[in-house]
């Protein structure tokens, strides 16, 4: 029998209603009652706040196939140094997560090298080429949690269409990188003021918004569920909460550099600064906020992807999108969001906690006894500056290095194993 006892701290539990000050004890991978052992592990967390372990819905591991990047081993190291005992892993890795072969490898390799649970998704399309629709039912007996060409936009109505009918007969959410390529046409920042001033194609605000509007009226007709993933724009934003205001079937993601950082960054042509959806104006970044505030963005993720140096070190234009964010993500929210007393605490850890559980059908995101044991240990008023060098990720290409962020991550456990201890805690009596 293996016991952990967290002594002292705030227990903040929203899924069960519960935030007072109390001891957690876990007992064999399980959240216990009762009274702890002689031998049980005991941490003192006086001061800190104990949540249930983070859940990330949306993270590029980049196995199999681009191990250069990531691996499932450095990507969950880097989840739980961040405070995320589960991710929700996308398709688009070598090959194509569109099989069950592939998913049963993912789940195999999380199994065997993993120190976070891993929740694969399976692509929408064949080869992630938004032409023929990828087994659905199969992926779904496989074990994915969702469906997604993330990165590769369906362009197509009738097929999104279809995707999400056979999506809703076996209860699964279709998660959507919403971009019209047609009207991004190989934008690489946010078209305005600055993409011209830059000389750099622009990526208009427009692009998302017309998908969004699409996703809506597709979930609408079909009543099955939809994600749209790391919104950027006002627009979208006004969209998605007149959509679920009518009832619609329809969720959005906040991102943290979304949440925080605009256009003008790029004037350094910094590839850092280059994501996709890319950074906007402040405008949007207001409504972006709002929008978590308000409930309208129910998910906080951090389209953690992962690259290369060498693939970042080139012209602006020349570079692949995509940011890290495992292990800043949650320093940025509650810097962001909390200490600007822009949204509670409570609130954004029911977005990392049970709501994305509930949603994707978890089983996690509780402190309740009998649940199992995912615990993150947050020191909300630590201050820290982002070290890249420090990463656990495989991969550099943050935007935030050097910044100073308030609160962090200092004590992780994975299904009662502790798998981050910033401070030592355990070892010291």
């Amino acid at each position: 029998m293996s016991e952990i006892l967290l002594q002292g701290g705030r227990i903040l539990d929203p899924g069960s209603k519960r935030d007072a000050p109390g001891d957690l004890l876990i007992r064999d991978g399980k959240i216990a009652g009762g009274k702890p052992s002689k031998d049980a592990v005991v941490v003192k967390v006086d001061g800190l706040v104990v949540t249930p372990g983070l859940i990330d819905p949306h993270v590029h591991l980049r196995e199999p196939g681009q191990s250069a990047k990531e691996t499932i081993a450095t990507g969950t190291a880097a989840a739980v140094a961040g405070g995320f005992t589960s991710v929700i892993a996308m398709p688009n890795t070598v090959p194509v997560a569109d099989g069950p072969s592939t998913i049963a490898w993912m789940r195999q390799r999380a199994k065997e090298t993993g120190v976070a649970n891993v929740f694969p998704t399976g692509a929408i399309s064949v080869g992630q080429k938004g032409e023929a629709l990828a087994p659905i039912g199969a992926l779904r007996q496989a074990g994915v949690v969702g469906i997604t060409d993330d990165g590769h936009c369906i362009q197509s109505a009738e097929l999104m269409r279809r995707a999400l009918e056979y999506a809703r007969m076996f209860d699964l959410p279709v998660l959507d990188h919403c971009e019209d390529r047609t009207l991004s046409a190989g934008g690489v920042m946010n078209e305005g003021k600055w993409s011209r001033i830059l000389g750099l194609p622009g990526w208009p605000g427009i692009a998302e918004e017309v998908i969004v509007a699409r996703n809506a009226l597709l979930a609408e007709l079909t009543g099955a569920r939809v994600v749209c993933q790391h919104l950027s724009s006002a627009g979208s934003v006004r969209i998605l909460r007149e959509s679920r205001a009518r009832g619609v079937r329809i969720d959005g993601e906040a991102s943290p550099h979304h949440l925080c950082l605009t256009e003008e960054l790029v004037e350094g042509y910094d590839t850092d600064f280059k994501m996709n959806p890319p950074l906007r104006t402040a405008a949007d970044v207001k409504a972006i906020r709002e929008a978590v505030k308000d409930g309208t963005l129910r998910f906080l993720a951090t389209d953690h992807a992962p690259h290369c140096s060498y693939e970042k070190e080139v012209e602006f234009d020349e570079a692949p999108f995509g940011i890290v964010g495992l292990e800043t993500a949650l320093g940025v929210y509650l810097t962001e969001l909390v200490h600007q007393d822009r949204v509670p605490l409570g609130e954004v850890v029911a977005k990392m906690t049970h709501i994305p559980s509930d949603y994707f059908g978890l089983g996690r995101g509780l402190l309740k006894e009998g649940s199992p044991a995912d615990v993150t240990v947050i020191d909300p008023e630590r201050k820290w500056t982002v070290k890249k060098a420090e990463f656990r990720s495989k991969s550099r290409n943050t935007p935030f290095e050097g910044r100073e962020l308030k609160g962090r991550a200092v004590f992780t456990i994975v299904g009662g194993e502790i798998r981050h201890d910033l401070d030592g805690r355990a070892s010291k009596k």
